[in-house]
């Protein structure tokens, strides 16, 4: 089996549905809790990055392209760096969650939305050019762009418009994240009485906070694994060069198919 048909063992739905489990469990952890405290919320946001962050790092050498590495490096540091700060005992307070929780959605928001967005903007860039040229299989097949390995590398997957699409969605969820967690007052109290209990509650800003959080993480956890478990195209898997190989007329070796023999003939 020659590199440019061998098909990758990770690719970009195992990244997502890692991170929908995580995301999924924070949403678990922070639903079930009776305790909304910012100790609470900065444990349950540290773990849920730091593992987040791992996802991000591994991937980018287990699934991102050569050279396209530096958007889940950023990611994954980014992440830990959040988690592992909001692990730390003088930063679990509620002016320290909202502070880490807050910069690192505004952060990671913004880079998983550039990153989608520059990809679908190289979509409709690549749909535009002349569909007869040599790159044309791997375009109709879905891809965002034709990725050119150095000489000797092993071909790899671009990535693809609905993935694209779905780094634009989380992204966009995250920058959501951080508006949301800047309205809520963190000095904000409301005492009320539940007469059929007997009993007087409290909400106060940290709980609005972590219950945010814990809503972002469900939807994300969701959106992820729908994304992570929809069927893909069944060229979606393959090199642009197989593409190639694989466009009419044309074979593996780049010689011409028996039909154009016979035409030219």
């Amino acid at each position: 089996m020659t590199p440019s048909s061998s098909v990758r063992t990770f690719e970009v739905r195992h990244v997502q549905l890692a991170r929908a489990g995580f995301a999924a469990l924070a949403a678990l952890m922070i639903t079930f809790s009776p305790d909304h405290s910012a100790a609470v919320g900065a444990a349950v946001f540290s773990g849920f990055a730091i593992a987040t962050g791992l996802v991000f790092l591994l991937a980018a050498w287990l699934v991102s392209p050569t050279g396209g590495r530096g958007a889940a490096i950023a990611l994954g540091a980014v992440t830990v760096v959040a988690g592992i700060v909001a692990s730390l005992p003088p930063v679990r307070s509620v002016a320290g969650f909202f502070i880490v929780v807050i910069a690192w959605a505004v952060i990671a928001g913004a880079v998983e939305l550039a990153v989608g967005a520059r990809a679908l903007l190289r979509a409709r860039k690549v749909a535009r050019t002349d569909a007869s040229d040599a790159d044309a299989a791997p375009r109709r097949a879905g891809y965002v762009a034709p990725w050119t390995p150095r000489d000797g590398a092993t071909p790899v997957t671009p990535l693809s418009r609905g993935d694209a699409r779905d780094a634009v969605v989380v992204g966009v969820l995250g920058i959501l994240l951080a508006v949301g967690m800047l309205l809520v007052p963190t000095g904000y109290a409301l005492r009320y009485t539940i007469e059929e209990v007997g009993q007087t509650f409290t909400l106060t800003g940290i709980i609005i906070a972590v219950g945010i959080f814990g809503a972002y993480a469900a939807i994300v956890a969701v959106y992820l694994a729908i994304a992570g478990f929809s069927p893909r195209p069944a060229t979606a898997s393959a090199s642009p060069e197989t593409a190639d190989a694989a466009a009419p007329g044309v074979t593996a070796t780049g010689a011409p198919t028996p039909a154009d023999q016979k035409d030219s003939a």
